[in-house]
């Protein structure tokens, strides 16, 4: 960790408290020795007063000579009173006073020893305290309680590791509700999907039983029969390949292949794509820009996104109506806008066209509501933005791929 101000405090502490007692421990010698000097010296000048008195003839040059003399010769004088000079004081007064300043010391260092013991076990307790506490907050997650307030302003070790964890908290509390979102939707789709399932599956049931319990069934009606079965039979084939297809977004494991591909192919392509539906209605689709625009793209899959834009459009157009297709670019993006003149979209499910499943109440009887939402997810995974305006004349869809 980076960051350990808890650490450098206490050290502080304990390099102050060194630093303190080191200076208290200095004044205490030297008041020892000053009080040892003090005594020392009194004695000497009550002595060499004496001295003076009865000798007259010594200089203090021969006392002060006599003071400092450097050699180390035993004493006679108090060595006839068992007197070492070496190991014993003389002045019985700082006999006294070394005593005195003994307990003063070894009460110093005891205390000085008492004091870092302290600081060393609030340190330690309070790092015992935090990692206790990081395991009740693991404990609590363990049991699925992500509503976890860790309160710490700190940055030592503890504390980063309590941020971290709070942050893991948020994460997984984040997570179980998404999941929990997730299994709901799930659950939802699964719904939907019986339901779209169910509709067409009836549908060639009832069918399937006319035919077999009528073999001498007019023929017109026969094909009708068959022609129903063939219809419903591809409005499956179509929501289950679109399903997959979504899957594939939803768990991320469709591969873009990006080329630069010209504009006016992918339009041309979807074109083609749904020309059948337009020659029943007699639709026609008019294309106002021969502008030669590259796109770096997956051409497949926009080509499919414009193909379901396209079929919608058609499906909401009545018979002999146009749709209009003009594409340009500026320095942000390029852009195709598709325009139809049919119903239009009410405005109560203009927000909800690109929800999987949803149906609005001008959608076409075969609808199954999934072709929007698999168109929105195709550009997006483009880089690309889609949006919808409609009024009772007609629905505009804009769609913008960014270049940067």
């Amino acid at each position: 960790m980076k960051n350990k101000v808890e650490l450098k405090k206490y050290l502080f502490i304990i390099g102050l408290t060194s630093l303190c007692s080191l200076f208290l421990f200095l004044i205490i010698n030297y008041y020892e020795y000053h009080t040892y000097q003090s005594n020392f010296n009194r004695k000497i000048n009550a002595i060499i007063t004496i001295i003076k008195e009865k000798y007259p003839l010594l200089t203090d040059n021969e006392i002060i000579e006599i003071l400092n003399n450097k050699e180390k010769n035993q004493s006679i004088i108090f060595a006839k009173y068992g007197i070492d000079i070496n190991d014993e004081s003389i002045i019985i007064a700082n006999d006294h006073n070394h005593i005195i300043f003994l307990v003063i010391n070894i009460l110093f260092i005891v205390s000085l020893i008492l004091l870092l013991l302290i600081i060393f076990y609030r340190y330690n307790k309070k790092k015992e305290n935090d990692i206790q506490d990081i395991i009740r907050y693991l404990e609590q997650i363990n049991q699925k309680n992500y509503e976890l307030k860790i309160d710490s302003i700190s940055e030592d070790e503890q504390s980063i590791l309590k941020n971290e964890i709070y942050k893991t908290t948020i994460l997984l509390k984040e997570t179980a509700e998404n999941i929990k979102q997730d299994k709901m939707n799930l659950k939802k789709s699964l719904e939907d999907i019986s339901h779209q399932l169910k509709t067409p599956l009836t549908s060639i049931y009832i069918t399937l039983d006319n035919l077999i319990e009528d073999p001498n069934m007019d023929e017109k009606i026969r094909n009708d029969f068959i022609r129903d079965i063939k219809r419903e039979a591809t409005n499956i084939n179509f929501l289950v390949q679109s399903l997959l297809k979504l899957s594939q977004f939803d768990t991320n494991t469709i591969h873009f292949t990006k080329e630069k591909v010209s504009v006016k192919k992918i339009i041309y392509n979807a074109i083609k794509n749904i020309s059948p539906l337009c020659d029943l209605k007699n639709i026609t689709i008019m294309v106002n820009s021969n502008e030669d625009i590259d796109l770096v793209c997956d051409s497949k899959w926009q080509t499919e996104a414009i193909t379901n834009i396209l079929k919608n459009c058609a499906e909401h157009s009545s018979n002999n109506q146009q749709i209009l297709i003009n594409y340009n670019q500026n320095t942000a993006y390029t852009f195709i806008e598709i325009k139809d003149f049919g119903k239009g979209i009410s405005q109560k499910d203009l927000p909800h066209i690109f929800e999987r499943f949803y149906k609005g109440e001008n959608s076409n009887i075969d609808s199954i509501g999934i072709g929007l939402s698999l168109t929105k997810s195709i550009i997006e995974k483009d880089d690309g933005l889609i949006n919808v305006k409609s009024s009772p004349g007609g629905t505009t869809f804009m769609i913008k791929y960014y270049k940067y």
